[in-house]
């Protein structure tokens, strides 16, 4: 029943998934933690490979169209890829010297779920404030790269971030750029991520590979069907909706 009810998450999640677009870990990692008992570092290292999976068919569809922009996505990991790498090294020290991880990792979580939210409710005003302030040159490659670093950091700890907050920051980084190219090049730039994190997790043995296999088995044609429902229910609605969740959720992992 448990393998059932895990598989039927997956499936929910990949349907909300396909109607906002929003990343499933800032839903699906929550529900690991809260829902299941899955201890918080097993959740979010499950999570990334499921993510990096899910994600791979994805990046292909926008890569075929010609929707990505490789020089961004380049950009993005080069600062994510090492910053992950040392986040999960820390994160390793930290456990071998005896520390119980788990809080830093759910506080971590529930403040990146509130950002997730944040950047839905003021992602079209800063849209409309960067382009009302965008400078003639463009800006500097160091912040796109400074954007994966922080990225790299938060999604390994938290499996969240990749998605909802890395659109909002490229939106803000290239207002010009049409949003269909920023949303193709921030998934392209999760695949490498969350594979980074999610072998990382691996190695620190926090991988639970039934979990992995009963996700895969919802979230597949979960994801299907939502794009199929996409356009049908109100983005602002459901985008409301949704941010709500994120911060009623945020604030229980924060107080955890």
């Amino acid at each position: 029943m448990i393998y059932l009810s895990q598989a039927l998450s997956g499936f929910v999640v990949a349907v909300i998934v396909g109607l906002t677009g929003v990343g499933g870990g800032s839903l699906m990692t929550p529900v690991l933690v809260l829902l299941f008992g899955i201890h918080p570092a097993t959740a979010v290292g499950t999570d990334l490979l499921h993510a990096a999976i899910t994600k791979s068919g994805g990046t292909y569809v926008h890569a075929k169209k010609g929707r990505v922009d490789w020089r961004i996505t380049g950009l993005l990991a080069a600062g994510s890829l090492p910053s992950a790498v040392m986040t999960l090294v820390a994160e390793h020290h930290f456990t071998v010297e005896g520390f119980r991880d788990s809080k830093i990792i759910t506080t971590t979580l529930g403040v990146a779920l509130l950002l997730t939210a944040a950047s839905l409710v003021f992602r079209i005003r800063l849209l409309r404030f960067s382009r009302a302030h965008d400078p003639e040159t463009p800006r500097h490659p160091l912040l796109t790269i400074l954007t994966g670093a922080i990225l790299g950091c938060v999604v390994s700890l938290s499996s969240v971030g990749a998605g909802a907050i890395g659109v909002t920051a490229l939106l803000f980084l290239y207002p010009r750029l049409p949003a269909s190219r920023i949303v193709a090049s921030d998934l392209a730039h999760a695949v490498p991520l969350t594979a980074v994190a999610g072998l990382g997790h691996w190695l620190l043995g926090t991988i639970n590979w039934p979990l992995l296999g009963c996700l895969l088995i919802g979230s597949l044609p979960g994801i299907y069907c939502g794009s199929h429902l996409s356009g049908r229910v109100p983005d602002k609605i459901l985008r409301s909706l949704l941010a709500l969740i994120l911060v009623l959720v945020g604030g229980k992992l924060v107080a955890f």
